[in-house]
């Protein structure tokens, strides 16, 4: 894969996501996942699934992720990158409803790492993952999208 130096940039956080994967609760599924979040000051927010046996509340690596930067101080838009990582055979791409978290949370650019264990990866945006996805701006202009 030729991202122009991007693995170089994103392998750190890969190997985050890699060691949150490992913290994963996964004991219905057996499918681990982990996060790794950069926010605007360089610090790494790590994120794993945590299944429940009630299934409704199980959390996606990412959005815990994502949950437990804002619970640290983090603002929407402090956000510089995610990475997720899963033992699947193509790069793991968040859940629909982590994307819409994302969206809530993250600048619209913010580069989205998708991995996998067998080193296969890519990278997409925010925006890109998720096109015409209901906003807080759409709240505000009365244009949410239907």
């Amino acid at each position: 894969m030729a991202y122009n130096g991007l693995q170089e940039r994103y392998a750190g956080l890969l190997a985050a996501a890699k060691e949150a994967m490992a913290r994963a609760y996964s004991p219905y599924s057996g499918f681990k996942v982990g996060a790794a979040l950069l926010d605007d000051e360089g610090h790494i927010h790590y994120g794993c699934n945590v299944e429940n046996a009630a299934y409704g509340p199980t959390n996606c690596a990412e959005r815990t992720a994502l949950f437990r930067a804002v619970a640290d101080g983090k603002r929407p838009g402090q956000f510089d990158a995610i990475a997720v990582i899963g033992d699947t055979e193509e790069p793991i791409a968040p859940c629909g409803v982590c994307r819409q978290v994302l969206v809530e949370l993250c600048p619209p650019d913010m580069p989205v790492v998708m991995g996998s264990l067998n080193g296969k990866w890519s990278v997409s945006t925010v925006s890109d993952i998720l096109p015409g996805a209901f906003t807080p701006a759409s709240l505000e202009n009365g244009s949410a999208k239907q």
